[in-house]
């Protein structure tokens, strides 16, 4: 079975041989191992692990595309940077780390509309057809699932305004919020278009939204229902119109808003986030006869780098979670430069072993 006929078949939950396989790393995790002679300077992943999945993220969405990053202040171990959106982000450079928000040019609906959302146009230069076309050929010759790549609504607004604005928006000026959650999903949609009409199209399309935090998603079911999820429909079916399966990542807790993300056509949560109190044995009791998942093992087992603490993990999941064939092996979160190749390599071993039918 190759893997695009296996993931193709866990995606709508039909017997496979196995589980699948994919995982996500730090790019200093890389790094470390190549240092180390377990993968070479120039060899891939996928191919070293033989991963069932490859992505391409093709599309810029900074509203002026022509605006040159401008650094404000710069120190040993940080740079804090004014991009084309207006927003101040401070970022690390000695490792992966997210960009703390600083400051933003929009905060309310006046800026949006003046500054942002008349730059928000369809403009080729917004995707990378080489990136997408190298990945794609590279995917097909090795007969992996090729996914399309990028963020969605959520994701795509808080780099114009930050968290705090745009979750204050939704609150008290909710036109304003759906107003920017639908430009971007018009965007996206055209953008595709034109990708896809150049260059073919992908096996699937995987949303990366990070609505929640520890313990909590950034909205009730309620708020999500009524602002966001409107655009997720309308991206999602754009890609059910071309017969592409849709797999949604979320960081953080979003168990309250899987119902809503089903409804909206999700066909695959990924990455169910432990330590902020996501359940994978919990999700696939109540929603494994529709919807599959990826992720869900606690990636603190792997920081020990002790084996016995990967094994309680993988043994008291993937028994239960290949049941209904919906299952996709990858940690909770991405590998950081802290675990060992050799415990990384051991938990791909023991999961695949386990997830075998």
């Amino acid at each position: 079975m190759t893997s695009v006929e296996r993931i193709s078949r866990i995606l709508s939950r039909k017997p496979v041989d196995r589980i699948g396989l994919f995982e996500h790393f730090w790019g200093d995790t890389r790094r470390k191992w190549a240092e180390e002679g377990h993968l070479g300077a120039d060899e891939d992943p996928h191919d070293h692990f033989g991963y069932d999945l490859q992505t391409c993220w093709p599309f810029t969405y900074v509203a002026d595309l022509d605006f040159e990053p401008e650094v404000l202040e710069e120190t040993d171990e940080t740079v804090l940077t004014r991009d084309g959106n207006g927003a101040v982000l401070r970022t690390h450079k000695l490792h992966n780390a997210t960009p703390e928000h600083v400051d933003f040019a929009v905060t309310e609906r006046a800026a949006w509309e003046e500054l942002i959302k008349p730059k928000l146009t369809p403009d080729p230069r917004r995707i990378n057809f080489e990136a997408y076309r190298t990945a794609r050929d590279a995917a097909r010759k090795a007969d992996r699932f090729f996914c399309w790549s990028g963020v969605n609504v959520f994701e795509l607004m808080h780099p114009v305004c930050g968290h705090e604005h745009m979750l204050v928006g939704m609150a008290l000026d909710p036109d304003w919020v759906r107003d920017m959650a639908s430009t971007f999903a018009e965007l996206t949609i055209a953008l595709q278009e034109t990708l896809f009409a150049q260059e073919g199209y992908p096996d699937g399309i995987w949303y990366y939204e990070d609505m929640g935090f520890k313990e909590r998603p950034f909205m009730s079911p309620a708020m999500y229902h009524e602002i966001i999820q409107p655009c997720h429909r309308r991206t999602f079916d754009h890609a059910k119109a071309n017969d592409l399966p849709v797999i949604v990542h979320s960081c953080g807790y979003v168990a309250p808003l899987v119902p809503g993300l089903i409804e909206a056509g999700m066909n695959c949560l990924q990455v169910i986030e432990v330590k902020a109190g996501m359940d994978l044995l919990g999700l696939h009791r109540d929603y494994g006869d529709r919807l599959s998942f990826m992720g869900g093992i606690d990636v603190r087992t792997l920081y020990t780098n002790d084996r016995s603490d990967v094994d309680r993990e993988l043994e008291t999941k993937i028994p239960t979670v290949k049941k209904g064939f919906g299952y996709v092996l990858h940690s909770d979160h991405s590998i950081p430069n802290t675990v060992e190749y050799d415990t990384y390599r051991y938990f791909v071993d023991r999961g695949l072993e386990l997830g075998r039918y």
